[in-house]
This record gives structure tokens, C-alpha cells and sequence, in this order.
């Protein structure tokens, strides 16, 4: 590297440093401003706008306990929070499961609003525990749904318990017409337990939590909540009794209205972010979603056709509801919270569920609740794995039936994952070693010719020459035997393979809280050194795997770096900064992935080695000599590129 590059990499990373500081100083100037406009418009008793520029000012500085106790204040005041229940740093009610208390949102002026179910709108909220050794749920009362969903194998990134969701700030219930016109909402509404069992602990057969809303004398919609042993999936089946007369009579369909606030799990909210989306799976047809890395604040898709069940996942866990048969459209929309760092996105969807006269209507559906794994979501045979994006075409093929089945293969006899990757990227380099082996060899022939090609640069010095240099060039190399696009050969064989791996790592919760060396969780960054200020795309840490990984890809470019127009100071520029951007880049995502990626240099620099003890640099003199005699036969494009400098005037260097 010389000295003009260092000084360049040294003014970039500067110019990164004041960057980072002077944005620091005008995100302190933003947020001090917005506090001080929210106090006096609190002073004023403008309430509303008092908490619009508090939370204007979190979106400079998150998670000021001030600015989040002010917010909460001012939520008690407007009437947003009940005061019997707490708040958190968004505001969004949160009531303890363990604490139940004496309901209700709904006002006693407004109970007429729900027609034949206004005895339903007042209650004591109540929880009801449905388990098994691998879920924990919690079922309130009002509105019937499950409170909470707690994954029993798991624990959060600090060692919390791994919670789905929780809390008031979910909603799930069905939205309709009663006949009378009045607009009911289950989640608002009471359902009684069948028994008085408040806690249903599943062993070796199946146990069932059944709930019911009340709409008079046998007329009521019924929740059944069945659980099984070893299972994710909760059995969701809805009955609706004796409804006619009380649902619209011309209402063939029903809204089920589906929100939640999908919490931070993983210590790298970034990577986290990336891979949290919603899928959802066309009826009798392909899966698809709103996409992983997705920098809008809001995302929303109408989906006018069937669909066979709705994903709400984050980068290793996820909520999906299923349908036993079909739903017939949904609207989904993914919001990204600003304000909380509790939060990573605000989910919501609108389903419509079949609904048919009668006097008994079902609707049976499944509600899951676990880990983004392969082989427990293939379980279900309707392609719930696909929530795991791998890669489109031959991306996802590769990782699919390629990289999958020699993990998991080598898990079963190997528990250490981080050895589980070594052998892993080994198998990749053995397999791909012939294929490249003939460039190996083609780069270190260049090696040898070198000298003559930099002789042919002292030959030819002006610019005007440089199309008399390039027939040289690849003149001498046709002689000596050399095919200078051979060392091309290796890096499109891999590409695929680098890909596949960018896609693997992030998302293989195998990876997940697993210990390897100073990493202390595969599945996300490494860190050595935490810096008391943010750099722009670099981050706040140091990762060591990172660093590793390019100090490893400048070592092999330099081995290789004597192709075709590498020796122009902007090819040897551009060859350096690229592992400079890729450090800048990669220093948040996946251990794993940049541990594979130095692994993956350092074999390709032994075995960069390794082919150049089976040249010998005589016989390649040898043959270059031999073949000097001979007339040589000119190829397609060398004669295209003599025919195109003759049109400019240039005679063609003499052999």
C-alpha cells in the first residue's frame, strides 16, 4: 500500500469522525430546541402540542427518562392511559398480567353502542394460563384474546424472558355490524370461561381453554384455545351461536382486526430491523411479503385474493395466524416505531374471514407461536419455512439444498458451531478447488510475466499509446500461455457462495446466543472495543471479526494483484477501498458471517500458495521463447481491436 493510499483511508476515516461529532452537535441542538418549545407549550396548557414536540425531541435523542416521564404525564391527563394502569416509555398501556384489575376503557354512557352486547362491555379483567413445555400463553378475558406469548427455550439477548408480545398495546378480535347497525368490537369486550380452571398445564394429551361472549339466552360467540404437547401451534377455532337476527343478515364476511408491537429480542437492533417484516402466503400459491431492509418509516399492501395465513415476524421469532381453509383478502401494514427503543415496528392487519347465515357458524383457524426454524416450521406442510428468507433463484437453492443439509449434517456430530462454520467453508474451498485451480495457476503465470509487462509500460509512456500497449500486453500472454481472465474464474464461482452465506447467517437462529471464541453470540456483531460516539455506517463498536476479515481481503487482493490494469493508481485505489466500504458495512451484521468470510481468505490465500509451487518460472520463459518464433494466429478480438485502431489511426505494435 502506498503512501497516497494510506493518506487517502486516513482522511476518509477523519472525515467519518467529523462527521460523526458534528452530527452529534446538531442532533444536541435539535433536541434541545424541541424540549424547550414542548415546555412552554406544556406551560401554556397545550397539552397536545406539548406532547407532539416531546416526542419530536426523542427522535434526536431516544430514551431520555425526562422526556418519557413528561410524555406519560401528559398521556394521564389527555385520558389516553387509564390511571390504574401503567405506561411505557411510549406511552402505550401496559397492564401486569399478574396483577389483574377492574376494567374497563369503555364509559357507562356508551354501552348502548353495543347493542346486545352491552352486559359484555363491563367486566373484571381476568387471565386464564395455557402451557406446554414449549410456549407459555396468557388469555385475558376482555376481548378474549392471548395476552401474551412466552417462549419457554429461549431468553431475550440480556437474558430476559423471550416474549412475543404482551400487554394492551395488541389487539386481536373480530370487527362487525349488528343488525341494529351498532359496531362491535370483541378485543373491547368481556368473554366468560366455560370452567373455572385458571391454569391449564398440557402433559400428554391435549388441553383446551374455551371462552365465551354473551349476546343473550344460547346466542354467543365462542373462542376455543386448544394446545398439544411439543407444539407451537395453538388450535384457534371461533363458533358463532344463534347469530342470526343479531349479525347483519347480508354480511358475508367478517374483519378480524390483528395489531402488536413486535419488541427488540437481539442485541443488534440494526440486523434485527432488516430482517423484521410481515409475509403472508397466497391461497394455493407462492409466499410473499413486504420485504426485509425496508428503509420507509411505513409499508402497507391491500391483498384482494385469498391467502392461506399472515406472518408478523421479527429477525428469529414470529406470530402467524392460519386459516384451516382460506382468508378472503387482508390489508397489512408495518410501521417502524421512532420513539421507543422497546420497540422495533408497529404491525397491523385487517383479515376478512368467511361468514355465512346460519344458526351455527365456524371458523377454524391455527395460531403459532415460536422460533423462525426450518425444521419445526416445515412441520405445519404449508410453507411456514419460507419465512426464513434465504435468497431468491439460484441464491436460495444454494442455501436451501446445499448449505442447510451440510450444516445441519455436521451438527449432529459437532456442537461447537463456530468449528461447525471452519469445516463448513473448508468443504466449500475443497469442492470449489479444482474448478479454480487452472486460474490459480493463470495468476501465478502473470506473476512470472510481470517484469515484461511492466517493461511494456516503459515502451509504450504516452496516453496515446496505451491502445499499442494493451495489443502488447495480451500478445505476450497469448505466447506464454496465459489466459489473463483466468483469475476472473475464481471470484465468479464464489460469488454465489458469498451471497448465500450473506443470506444464511442472519437469519439461522442455530446461530443464535451460540459462543465462539471472544464472540459471545454468532448471530450478531462481535465486539471488542465499545466507543463512546457513533461513526456513520460503522457504528459504535469495534468488531473483531470484521477487522480480521479485511485485513484477510487486502492480503489476498495484494497477492493478486496483478491483473490486467491493476497497476493504474485508480484500479489499486478502487481495489483497496472496497474491503474499507464491506469493514464499514459488515461491522453490525452477523459474527458468523464475517468469521466465514476470513475464513474463506485465508484458504483462498493458501491455496493461492499452494498453485504457485507448481509453476516454474523457466518453463514459462521457455515457452514464451519457443512461441516467439512462431507466427502466431490472431483471435477475434485481438483482430477487432487492430481493425478499431487502424480506424483511429494507430498501427498496431510490430512483433
Amino acid at each position: 500500500m502506498d503512501r497516497n493510499t494510506i493518506t487517502g483511508l486516513v482522511l476518509i476515516f477523519l472525515i467519518f469522525i467529523g462527521f460523526s461529532v458534528f452530527n452529534s452537535s446538531r442532533m444536541n441542538k435539535l433536541y434541545e430546541k424541541a424540549v424547550v418549545i414542548a415546555e412552554s407549550d406544556y406551560n401554556k396548557g397545550n397539552l397536545e402540542t406539548a406532547r407532539t414536540e416531546y416526542i419530536e425531541a426523542l427522535r434526536y435523542k431516544q430514551n431520555q427518562p425526562d422526556v418519557l416521564a413528561k410524555i406519560n404525564e401528559i398521556n394521564l391527563k389527555l385520558g389516553n392511559v387509564p390511571e390504574k394502569q401503567k405506561s411505557d416509555s411510549t406511552g402505550l398501556p401496559q397492564t401486569n398480567p399478574a396483577s389483574p384489575v377492574v376494567s374497563s376503557t369503555v364509559k357507562t354512557t356508551d354501552i348502548n353502542q353495543y347493542g346486545v352486547f352491552a352486559q359484555a362491555a363491563i367486566g373484571e379483567n381476568e387471565f386464564i394460563t395455557l402451557e406446554n413445555n414449549k410456549v407459555e400463553l396468557k388469555i385475558s378475558l376482555k376481548g378474549g384474546r392471548v395476552y401474551s406469548a412466552r417462549l419457554k427455550d429461549y431468553k431475550t439477548f440480556d437474558a430476559k424472558p423471550l416474549i412475543l408480545f404482551s400487554g394492551d398495546s395488541t389487539v386481536f378480535g373480530f370487527n362487525f355490524f349488528t343488525s341494529d347497525n351498532k359496531a362491535v368490537q370483541t378485543n373491547n369486550l368481556f368473554f366468560k370461561p366455560v370452567s373455572e380452571t385458571k391454569s391449564y398445564v398440557v402433559r400428554s394429551a391435549a388441553e383446551s381453554v374455551i371462552l365465551r361472549l354473551s349476546a343473550g339466552e344460547d346466542k354467543y360467540i365462542e373462542y376455543k384455545y386448544t394446545l398439544a404437547p411439543d407444539k407451537y401451534t395453538v388450535d384457534f377455532n371461533v363458533t358463532f351461536k344463534s347469530m342470526e337476527g343479531i349479525i347483519a343478515s347480508n354480511q358475508n364476511s367478517l374483519t378480524l382486526d390483528w395489531k402488536m408491537y413486535m419488541p427488540q429480542q437481539e442485541k443488534g437492533r440494526q440486523n434485527e430491523e432488516t430482517y423484521s417484516t410481515i409475509n403472508y402466503k397466497y391461497y394455493q400459491d407462492e409466499v410473499t411479503g413486504l420485504g426485509t431492509r425496508q428503509s420507509k418509516e411505513n409499508v402497507k399492501s391491500d391483498v384482494a385474493t385469498k391467502l392461506s395465513w399472515i406472518s408478523f415476524q421479527d429477525q428469529f421469532f414470529s406470530s402467524i395466524i392460519i386459516s384451516n381453509d382460506f382468508f378472503l383478502n387482508a390489508s397489512v401494514s408495518s410501521t417502524k416505531t421512532i420513539t421507543s427503543k422497546r420497540y422495533l415496528r408497529y404491525y397491523t392487519t385487517e383479515v376478512g374471514i368467511p361468514f355465512g347465515a346460519g344458526s351455527s357458524n365456524s371458523v377454524n383457524m391455527r395460531l403459532f407461536y415460536g422460533p423462525n426454524s426450518i425444521p419445526i416450521l416445515k412441520k405445519e406442510k404449508i410453507q411456514l419455512e419460507k419465512v426464513v428468507f434465504l435468497g431468491k433463484n439460484i441464491i436460495g437453492w444454494i442455501n436451501r439444498f446445499v448449505i442447510i443439509p451440510i450444516f445441519n449434517w455436521l451438527n449432529h456430530f459437532i456442537s461447537n458451531f463456530g468449528i461447525i462454520i471452519l469445516i463448513l467453508t473448508i468443504i466449500i474451498k475443497v469442492v470449489l478447488f479444482p474448478l479454480t485451480f487452472k486460474s490459480y495457476q493463470s495468476q501465478a503465470k502473470m506473476q512470472v510475466l510481470k517484469p515484461m509487462v511492466e517493461e511494456l509500460g516503459k515502451k509504450f509512456p504516452k496516453k496515446e499509446d496505451a491502445m499499442k500497449k494493451q495489443q502488447a500486453t495480451m500478445d505476450l500472454y497469448k505466447r506464454a500461455g496465459v489466459n489473463p481472465m483466468g483469475g476472473c474464474l475464481p471470484m465468479l464461482l464464489q460469488m454465489p457462495i458469498l451471497f448465500a452465506m450473506f443470506r444464511f447467517f442472519p437469519v439461522s437462529i442455530e446461530l443464535r446466543q451460540e459462543h465462539f471464541l471472544w464472540a459471545t453470540d454468532l448471530s450478531t456483531y462481535d465486539s471488542i472495543l465499545h466507543l463512546p460516539f457513533m461513526i456513520p455506517m460503522y457504528g459504535d463498536h469495534v468488531s473483531l471479526f470484521t477487522l480480521l476479515m479485511t485485513a484477510s481481503t487486502l492480503l489476498t487482493m495484494k497477492m493478486t494483484g496483478s491483473s490486467p490494469g491493476s497497476d493504474q493508481p485508480g484500479m489499486k485505489m478502487m481495489m483497496y477501498m472496497m474491503p474499507i466500504m464491506f469493514m464499514l458495512i459488515l461491522n453490525n451484521f452477523s459474527a458468523g458471517l464475517t468469521y466465514y468470510y476470513f475464513l474463506a481468505n485465508m484458504i483462498t490465500y493458501g491455496q493461492n500458495m499452494l498453485s504457485k509451487r507448481f509453476i516454474n518460472a523457466g518453463d514459462v520463459l521457455a515457452t514464451l521463447e519457443v512461441n516467439k518464433k512462431k507466427p502466431m494466429k490472431k483471435s477475434k478480438w485481438q483482430q477487432r481491436l487492430e481493425d478499431a485502431a487502424k480506424q483511429r489511426g494507430i498501427n498496431p505494435p510490430k512483433r
